[in-house]
């Protein structure tokens, strides 16, 4: 399977003083604002980071559930955060953290899994950052 999705931004303005807006193909996000203020400090709006956080939180999970229906599991519930960390002007670490409740499954097959799909997912593999994971079964 082969496919492109698109996104775009605009920025107007100095690095600190201008202001932009990230777009999705989907629209989700439409004309989203993005500033300085958004990206280091708070204001109402998103920024890379926390776009890149969503984008592997989501891939992550998806890519677990995939993963256990393969060994025949089925989760009644995926929660993950992705905690990403912007350092020295570049981002340097990323750590999922998981909360998941399966039925029947086993606590080493339930880790083994979510190490799996951690290592596998589409941006697990595009990123380079150390990527870290907690995983709790509940």
């Amino acid at each position: 399977m082969k496919f492109s999705r698109t996104a775009s931004a605009n920025w107007k303005g100095t690095g600190m003083e201008g202001q932009g807006t990230v777009s999705t193909q989907s629209t989700t996000l439409n004309k989203a604002q993005l500033s300085f203020k958004t990206r280091f400090a708070d204001g109402v709006g998103t920024n890379p980071e926390e776009l890149i956080g969503a984008a592997h939180a989501g891939c992550f999970t998806m890519k677990l559930s995939f993963v256990l229906a393969e060994k025949g599991f089925t989760a009644d519930n995926l929660d993950t955060q992705a905690k990403v960390t912007f350092e020295d002007g570049k981002i340097t670490a990323i750590h999922l953290d998981l909360t998941a409740t399966i039925p029947s499954i086993t606590e080493e097959a339930f880790q083994a899994a979510a190490l799996e799909a951690k290592q596998n997912c589409p941006v697990s593999q595009l990123l380079n950052a150390e990527i870290t994971l907690s995983a709790k079964l509940v």
